[in-house]
């Protein structure tokens, strides 16, 4: 048994390392897409895959909304990947080349939250400000922490729910794993490019 997997070792050992390219050899950025590998009894597969902590350099972000993921870039080399929730029917992702313009740990949104009473009990979700209100009730931003903005009228990337990996599901920002926009909002400074691609 033991042989058995040395043998496979040392056989994806050498074929992981004849795929290797020289870096001197690429002539353009390559999107890596990590293989992930899952225990037999697991039926999920992870959210986000973050490696880039300790990589120098620019940071520079890609998000892709056909398959609802970021890839995270350090001096043109990905150092990481992370399921998205963007803008969902009726609430367009911008697409584009962006910048960072604004970062800010604890925002909550001026648009969309809920209606909460004086006691802070929900009265309505799901509200948007100016338009939903109740007897009593006062608006309640939804939170967003580790808010990067990118547009003018409040798109941006932040941490939230990804309640169906590779679907959208957001008012319009690029919502990200909690871990992941900590991570990301840690390295990218304001003025790191995002690029959004259809």
């Amino acid at each position: 048994m033991n042989i058995a997997r040395l043998t496979l070792g040392l056989i994806l050992g050498s074929v992981l390392t004849a795929c290797q390219v020289p870096v001197s050899f690429v002539r353009q950025e390559v999107i890596r897409k990590p293989i992930l590998v899952q225990p037999v009894n697991s039926s999920s597969s992870p959210l986000y895959v973050w490696h880039g902590s300790g990589q120098p350099g620019p940071v520079r972000v890609t998000i892709d909304l056909s398959e609802q993921k970021a890839y995270i870039f350090r001096n043109s080399e990905n150092v990481g990947w992370s399921y998205v929730a963007t803008g969902r029917s009726g609430y367009r992702t911008p697409t584009g080349t962006f910048v960072i313009s604004e970062k800010v740990v604890n925002k909550r949104s001026n648009k969309y939250g809920s209606i909460v009473d004086a006691n802070g009990n929900v009265i309505r979700g799901n509200a948007t400000a100016g338009v939903h209100s109740a007897a009593g009730g006062r608006f309640q931003g939804a939170k967003m922490p580790y808010w990067m903005r990118l547009t003018n009228n409040g798109v941006g990337m932040h941490a939230g729910a990804i309640p169906n990996p590779g679907s959208p599901a957001s008012h319009g920002c690029i919502r990200l794993p909690y871990t992941m926009a900590q991570q990301l909002y840690e390295v990218a400074p304001s003025g790191t490019r995002v690029t959004i691609v259809p």
